[in-house]
């Protein structure tokens, strides 16, 4: 018989929980209502999910409610989060994977606090020195694996080779039968350009690359993110963040510049009734929350951190994230790619 997908949720972080987060649960069970090869937990004050449950009429056939008295408060600083988080809802759905009840946790609470406990309960993977934040980005033939996003400022040569291998096994896990094609975040695509840490970078992935883990594709400027010719963009967090702020404000200046044009007037109404599928489309493209749940790689088990202020949708493809996470088998993919760097950093 195979083991099922487990996957341990905080229900009571991030805005309006755990509301939101059970109406994102009801998404899932109902898109996956054929599957039986998944069951969840949820972390949170039992009263408080029951009445969710009871309203939104989910059966507890595929869940199981494990009721915490405490949350991790947005105010919770990662100074204090050692002293003050212990058997919070957050905490208890990261330790659930060494007390071997789950596969993969999610929280949309606290990034910080999240950040310290999973580091602090998962333990780094051996000869991995730092975790990296990776997200999803849409491009023009699909998606892209895109980090660090902001775990760390600075990075050196080894960092990178780590996030490379470690984002190529998440494409991997995520789009079974791809083949993950990496590229350096750089001011230019010449050789001779960038930091001397991403040229010493530069020329060690160049050696890496094979067919089997990853294919190196070079440098890759800022403009190139969205055209789709490679699919793992490693960069440090500092800027990996910048180019993440940077792409979610042009995505919602684009949106909104659209919206204007297009209902300023009568005539403008008109192109929009003519247009309106295509409209729908483009904007569906556009969807942060298609796009959300960020994932930390480089620990001992993988953990997503949901937005804090999606909706109940984003908050559903953060969980179908977490499924197909585990379902790609992350963690295998991760340590075939390391031992791939034997001998080799």
């Amino acid at each position: 018989m195979t083991k099922k997908i487990t996957i341990a949720i905080d229900a009571m972080g991030g805005e309006n929980a755990p509301k939101k987060n059970i109406e994102g649960l009801k998404i899932f069970l109902e898109k996956n209502k054929s599957k039986n090869d998944f069951f969840i937990y949820l972390y949170g004050s039992e009263d408080l999910l029951k009445k969710e449950f009871n309203r939104l009429k989910i059966e507890e056939s595929r869940v199981k409610i494990v009721h915490t008295d405490s949350v991790v408060s947005d105010e919770e600083t990662p100074l204090t989060a050692i002293k003050n988080s212990k058997n919070t809802s957050m905490w208890n759905s990261i330790q659930a994977q060494i007390d071997g009840e789950a596969d993969i946790s999610l929280s949309a609470g606290n990034t910080g606090v999240l950040f310290v406990i999973s580091k602090m309960i998962l333990k780094m993977i051996k000869d991995v020195s730092r975790p990296a934040l990776a997200g999803l980005w849409p491009s023009k033939k699909g998606m892209s694996v895109v980090l660090d996003l902001g775990a760390n400022i600075e990075c050196d040569e080894n960092n990178l080779i780590d996030f490379s291998e470690m984002g190529a096994a998440l494409y991997k896990s995520i789009f079974p039968g791809s083949k993950p094609y990496v590229s350096l975040l750089n001011i230019g695509s010449e050789e001779i350009k960038g930091t001397e840490v991403l040229k010493k970078t530069y020329a060690k992935l160049k050696s890496l690359s094979d067919d089997k883990n990853f294919l190196f594709n070079g440098y890759i400027e800022g403009n190139q993110l969205m055209e789709g010719e490679t699919n793992v963009i490693v960069t440090d967090g500092f800027t990996g963040n910048i180019a993440l702020k940077t792409a979610e404000g042009t995505a919602k200046f684009v949106t909104d510049s659209l919206k204007k044009s297009l209902t300023e007037n009568f005539f403008s109404k008109i192109s929009l009734f003519f247009s309106y599928f295509s409209l729908k489309k483009f904007k569906s493209k556009l969807d942060a929350r298609k796009y959300n749940g960020a994932i930390f790689l480089g620990l001992n088990g993988p953990v997503v951190k949901s937005h804090g202020s999606t909706d109940a949708l984003g908050f559903y493809y953060s969980i179908d994230l977490c499924y197909r996470i585990i379902r790609g088998n992350l963690m295998n993919e991760i340590k075939s790619n390391l031992n791939h760097l034997d001998g080799k950093k």
